[in-house]
């Protein structure tokens, strides 16, 4: 399988994106003069030599804004841009800039405009987390979280999925997204598990490329492409007892051999960016963590591009110098920007950190952005607004949804099932887009209602079958339907805040299930959840039993599964093994013991 997968990733992806900025003069792109002192680009024959050119004369407060990202609704103002000449902005939980695409667009493009007025003009980097689609804008197409499109083998699927969102993150005003993320999570407790693809290293690898082409393409600068980055740098999915921001134990050995490739292979696709993570390696945080970070990451792997903190990162785990000295050279600063920026200064001042670690940051930022083309071009991508959200692009994600699903079980003929029959839905997450996206899905929790432009399960089923009886709080005596599709699975959650030692289904959804096959029906159950939970007695107590993930915006995808749509058969295979009981957790992916081994699903009905 896993020769398999190379070879598939060698015929399907090509090639690395462009981000050489060594480029002749018959090559550069650029705008001629920038910012207030009209600085010439154009007197220089190479985009290395430009950005030589402009670290020379830059201040130090000008270098240290480079390195420094802020929200752009906490604290900052396009004037706020121009005063302290911060880099980089992104758009997280908070307020929006309006309710259509072209809002988003104006919005930061205002931002744009102010730092072309600064003394150098350099534009800004407009980030956000995109990691299922653009999912912070409602109306977006929302695909399955990464375990859903890991399930699907389908690499092919997983590129397309993410040129789509990076042209509706493009569509939507920003040029970077922190995605895709290539946690490889070894703990069914850890709250982030679904926005890793899989514990398994090789399809953890090639679903990392397939990410990567697919959001930056042969280059940087097509208007169509985006920045892509891979997170979080390392082992924040092997964390002692899957506990978010906590400490992975390992031996090199083992942090080489299973943790490391995803992120070479990411590498050597030419990813923009590269993101630490909270958690500690062996007892040291993962923001101080020199050797990992410069001598592994920069040197051994020859990582040219920009290593970034998550939230608060240049503050969080001590002062600036130590994150920045570890190799570190964007900090992600929300609202705090002038702390992070003072403390940095001082430290620069009095040699703590040697202008050399600060010159190579700002080369790499640079660098970025010249590789976006924004030294050519620096405002949004108007044209694609248009597309934000469109039926080519739902129908990209519905497929994913389809191709994701991986049917566990399915006796006494439970499915498919037939356009004709009286079917009842059964279940709140039946008809609630909301709840079957999970986190990251409008808002960084989630939200427990429906959002714009989805299609519930429920809407889906009733898109092919007009004799569909919606019984939300569950079957009873004398219900017409002798099938119940019952929908049940996690509420959404993000971080921390998912992490977990309940992992089942609750009292009222294990209820749901029971309720109808004790009054005879033929039960088919469809699991929301963002990781593999101990099922063993809803499997007992169902005729089939559907692991859905977090499919995201497109139910159609699940009804096109039921009903084996235009001769549909499944497809998917399970990421992850599945435990029998609470105490196998966590569980090695071909453990003999396991309910379900990793790969498993059945591939007909």
């Amino acid at each position: 399988m896993r020769t398999a997968l190379i070879l598939s990733v060698l015929l399907i992806i090509a090639g690395c994106t462009n981000l050489s900025t060594n480029k002749t003069q018959a090559e550069v792109d650029v705008i001629c003069e920038w910012g207030t002192q009209k600085f010439d680009l154009c007197q220089f024959t190479s985009y290395d030599d430009m950005i030589e050119a402009l670290i020379a004369e830059m201040t130090l407060d000008e270098k240290i804004g480079q390195m420094t990202q802020s929200v752009w609704h906490n604290n900052v103002s396009p004037e706020v841009i121009r005063d302290k000449n911060i880099g980089s902005i992104i758009h997280t939980e908070g307020p929006t800039p309006g309710p259509n695409a072209i809002d988003w667009v104006n919005k930061f493009d205002e931002f744009q405009s102010s730092a072309l007025q600064t003394r150098l003009g350099i534009p800004l980097l407009i980030a956000v987390d995109a990691v299922h689609g653009q999912n912070t804008f409602e109306g977006a197409v929302i695909f399955p979280h990464n375990i859903g499109m890991a399930a699907t083998r389908n690499l092919k699927l997983i590129k397309q999925a993410a040129q789509i969102t990076a042209s509706e993150v493009a569509g939507t005003g920003f040029n970077w997204t922190f995605s895709p993320c290539i946690a490889m999570p070894q703990h069914e407790h850890w709250g982030r598990v679904y926005e890793g693809f899989t514990e398994d290293r090789d399809l953890t690898t090639a679903a990392v490329i397939a990410s990567v082409r697919g959001h930056q393409g042969s280059n940087l600068a097509n208007r169509n492409t985006i920045a892509a980055t891979a997170k979080h740098f390392i082992g924040d999915g092997a964390t002692e007892g899957g506990v978010e921001g906590g400490n992975a134990i390992m031996t090199d050995e083992l942090m080489r051999e299973r943790y490391l490739p995803p992120y070479a292979g990411a590498v050597d696709q030419g990813v923009a960016a590269i993101m630490v993570g909270f958690n500690s390696y062996n007892g040291l945080n993962m923001h101080q963590h020199r050797h990992l970070v410069t001598d592994v990451l920069k040197n051994e792997l020859g990582f040219q591009g920009v290593v970034l903190t998550d939230w608060n990162g240049g503050l969080r785990f001590g002062e600036p110098h130590k994150v920045i000295n570890a190799g570190i050279d964007m900090a992600m600063q929300p609202g705090n920007h002038e702390e992070f920026m003072s403390k940095l200064k001082l430290s620069i001042i009095d040699q703590t950190v040697p202008m050399s670690r600060i010159d190579d940051a700002v080369q790499r930022i640079l660098a970025m952005k010249f590789s976006l083309g924004l030294f050519s071009d620096p405002f949004a991508k108007r044209e694609l607004s248009l597309s934000v959200g469109s039926k080519a692009h739902r129908a990209v994600a519905r497929q994913a949804v389809r191709e994701s699903l991986v049917l566990l079980k399915n006796d006494n003929q439970a499915l498919p099932l037939d356009p004709f029959e009286p079917i009842a839905v059964v279940g709140t997450h039946a008809n609630n887009s909301g709840l079957q996206s999970g986190g990251w899905s409008i808002h960084w929790q989630g939200q427990t209602h429906s959002y714009a432009g989805a299609t519930t399960i429920l809407e889906g089923i009733n898109s092919v079958n007009s004799n569909v009886e919606y019984a939300e709080q569950g079957c009873y005596a004398g219900m017409q339907a002798q099938k119940a599709v019952v929908v049940v699975g996690e509420n959404p959650y993000a971080e921390g805040a998912g992490d977990s030692d309940e992992l089942w289904l609750s009292d009222e959804h294990k209820t749901l299930i029971t309720g109808c096959k004790n009054l005879g029906k033929k039960v088919i159950v469809i699991l929301i959840s963002g990781r593999v939970l101990v099922i063993n007695q809803d499997l007992n107590n169902s005729d089939a039993f559907v692991a859905a993930w977090l499919p995201g915006s497109e139910g159609g995808g699940i009804a096109d599964f039921l009903f084996a749509t235009d001769g549909f058969k499944p497809t998917g295979k399970s990421p992850y093994s599945w435990p029998v009981e609470f105490a196998d957790i966590p569980i090695a992916p071909y453990a003999e013991h396991a309910l379900f081994k990793f790969g498993y699903g059945l591939q007909d009905y």
